[in-house]
């Protein structure tokens, strides 16, 4: 089960167990991270699980997987190069150790 590390705007460290297959934002929202609400269950729709990619990991994640992520990230007040809607980013064993970094508001 890979480990994902979360971080808040104030530095927080949440480091949560999400098991393969479930969207990295399920296995926050399972573990109760603070800023991770998820609103729209996983259907790229709101913007609520919105994380920036560590930049070590960026290659591993990838960029916005559809045209609607695309979308939902552009009306983020806190997009950057590396945003992405955790809904959207499947953990697996080869993310074990992904660092997300949570921008100072969802909405």
């Amino acid at each position: 089960m890979p480990k994902i590390v979360f971080i808040s705007s104030n530095d927080d460290e949440h480091i949560v167990d999400v098991e393969s297959g479930l969207s990295v934002m399920e296995g926050a929202v399972q573990n109760l991270v603070r800023g991770i609400d998820g609103d729209c269950g996983g259907a790229a729709a709101c913007g609520t699980c919105h994380v920036h990619v560590d930049q070590a990991w960026v290659e591993k994640v990838g960029g916005p997987a559809t045209d609607m992520e695309r979308q939902m990230l552009d009306l983020s007040d806190f997009k950057c190069p590396t945003s992405r809607l955790s809904c959207q980013i499947t953990a697996t064993e080869a993310l074990d150790g992904l660092v997300l970094r949570m921008p100072e508001g969802q909405h």
